[in-house]
């Protein structure tokens, strides 16, 4: 057996040589290393004109599906939008509190906000919390020098991407971008683009599911595309319901005239006195 035999597996199958090792660092009180779930797929790019945004709409605690149609797209200036993955208070304090941020500065510099300013407000909120702040964003938008995306992560690390993904769908929804997206794209080719890549989240990923929310911001206006695409339509109306083969059976039935217990009640109460 050869040296190379020994140390790499064989491929297509996995190895458990380090099984025992991580059960004897358990017991001496080493915790496990957690992972980070976001139960979302939310995704941007970059096309001719601006920026596109994206996002499914279902809120889940844990195992439960908690909202089938909750808006993951947030507003933070007219020109600037951001979508948010992680806890979804903790994303909505985040966006509230810099989009608030941004408006006083417009107050007060008569000008429009820049997507520079509101990812340095960001990562620097995020940042100073080390993580704890559960809010991965991807944030976009359109200003004096042209369209910007952003990806920002709970740390306050970020990146500047023509197109990303985020969430725990973000892996199905990236392979979507990498075979199809190309510079300069068009409005309808990138909400094409980005409509599928939300798909594709929404039907390979438990945390994400529902409905498919855009945004498209350019130069000067924006469209917030509420509910695009409706993928899992419901198979019944509400006027019929829920239907069930089999009724459960009656095995006995006792009735208590109204009369009989009030002349109880009464002796009762005599008996007392």
């Amino acid at each position: 057996m050869s040296k190379v035999d020994v140390d790499v597996p064989a491929k297509g199958g996995f190895s458990f040589d380090l099984c025992r090792r991580n059960d004897m660092l358990m017991k001496k009180g080493l915790k496990p290393s957690s992972f980070l779930k976001t139960g979302t797929t939310i995704v941007g790019l970059i096309f001719k004109d601006g920026v596109i945004l994206g996002a499914d709409t279902r809120a889940t605690e844990g195992p439960i599906v908690a909202d089938k149609n909750c808006e993951k797209i947030h507003y933070m200036a007219p020109n600037i939008y951001c979508c948010g993955a992680g806890t979804a208070a903790d994303t909505e304090a985040v966006t509230d509190n810099i989009s608030s941020q941004l408006k006083l500065h417009r107050y007060h510099t008569g000008r429009e906000s820049r997507v520079v300013t509101a990812l340095t407000l960001l990562k620097s909120h995020l940042f100073s919390y080390q993580g704890h702040v559960s809010a991965a964003l991807v944030l976009g938008g359109v200003d004096v020098t042209g369209p910007h995306l952003h990806t920002i992560y709970p740390h306050g690390s970020t990146d500047s991407l023509p197109f990303a993904t985020m969430g725990s769908g973000s892996l199905a929804a990236m392979a979507v971008f990498e075979s199809r997206y190309v510079e300069g794209m068009s409005r309808d080719d990138g909400v094409a683009l980005v409509r599928d890549a939300i798909r594709s989240g929404i039907f390979n990923d438990l945390g994400s599911g529902s409905n498919v929310d855009i945004c498209v911001i350019t130069k000067g206006q924006k469209e917030y595309l509420r509910n695009y695409e409706t993928p899992n339509p419901r198979t019944f109306t509400s006027e019929k319901g829920y239907t069930f083969s089999k009724k459960t059976e009656v095995l006995t039935a006792k009735v208590t005239p109204l009369r009989e217990l009030v002349e109880v009640v009464e002796a009762g109460d005599a008996m007392e006195e």
